[in-house]
């Protein structure tokens, strides 16, 4: 039997794009997901299980039925403010059920871990580029259920049962070029998903949180990876895990950063419409602004993206949200 490969909460935004993209290169695609907040409609290729990370004796009889040797875990609560007011749901959604992951990857003797991590995990830099040696902070439960992850994995792996990639995201956003799938999460709070929403009717305004970083226009820096660009360093990941590639850990991300401002002209340009904006106060925990040092990435996975283009990031994630309107 052809090896299999499961992907945990492949319904979801970002893990559908990598289902996707396995699946177009004829791999043996397994998802399992709760479709708590992915769909079923997006896993495009491969078979979908419903259920969950934490059901060990359903993961354990996927992993044993359909030959997993290679596990993709992007299952997780995402959303900062919530892991403040919920931080017990996020240190088990995202922590313990990892757990539970590597034990059923030790009995059924799984060979590769791809994990889906954060650059929450850093908080605030000392400097706006970060490598993956720079001091790791996290400032919420979320970045912190992140973190914790890395070192079970970490640690796990050291005993020379599994090989990891971990890969930290930066600012993801963008959708399939061909709009057969993108960002679908009921109350998004990623600023280019609520700006096309704004600019689709679906919402009345966009707010801007502080006008008064240490920035060039005062607002906020990030660093925006095309989904479709991140998608692939997962491949390429898999790829090097294959040829015997040892464990390590990459910044997901192209290395420079747009301001909040930025994006929304953008997004305006794109559109050929103006927005409505709100300016609020800073939230609490917002960075004045972070970017990746990705060149770790490169190298080492020989990665080159095709999307870093701040435009073509909105025209994706524009077409995606007039398509689902």
């Amino acid at each position: 039997m052809k090896p299999g490969i499961l992907v945990t909460g492949g319904a979801g935004y970002i893990g559908s794009h990598v289902v996707r993209q396995l699946g177009e290169r004829g791999e043996n695609v397994f998802v399992l997901d709760n479709l708590s907040t992915g769909r079923k409609e997006a896993v495009l290729y491969g078979q979908l299980i419903v259920g969950d990370t934490g059901d060990r004796e359903l993961v354990l009889k996927v992993l044993r039925e359909h030959n997993i040797k290679s596990i993709l875990h992007f299952a997780a609560n995402t959303v900062v403010p919530e892991s403040v007011e919920k931080p017990l749901q996020y240190y088990r959604n995202n922590t313990v059920n990892v757990l539970n992951l590597l034990e059923c990857c030790q009995a059924a003797g799984v060979e590769h871990f791809i994990f889906s991590s954060t650059a929450a995990v850093y908080g605030t830099p000392d400097t706006l580029m970060v490598t993956e040696q720079s001091p790791t902070r996290p400032e919420s439960p979320y970045g912190l259920s992140k973190l914790m992850s890395e070192w079970l994995i970490r640690d796990y792996a050291a005993t020379g049962a599994i090989r990891h990639v971990t890969l930290r995201y930066f600012n993801v956003a963008g959708a399939d070029p061909e709009a057969r799938i993108g960002q679908a999460t009921p109350n998004a709070t990623h600023l280019i998903k609520v700006a096309v929403e704004a600019l689709c009717g679906k919402r009345s305004s966009v707010s801007v949180f502080g006008t008064d970083y240490p920035t060039a226009d005062g607002t906020g820096v990030r660093d925006y990876i095309h989904v479709e660009d991140l998608a692939a360093a997962h491949l390429s990941a898999l790829d090097y895990l294959r040829n015997n590639g040892q464990s390590v850990t990459l910044n997901c991300g192209y290395g420079h950063g747009y301001s909040v401002l930025e994006v929304l002209k953008t997004a305006e340009q794109v559109a050929g419409k103006p927005l409505t904006i709100n300016y609020a106060p800073r939230r609490a925990g917002d960075l004045a602004a972070i970017a990746a040092d990705s060149s770790k990435l490169r190298q080492l996975l020989s990665w080159q993206p095709k999307f870093d283009d701040l435009k073509t990031i909105v025209k994706h994630a524009l077409a995606w949200e007039q398509k689902i309107r």
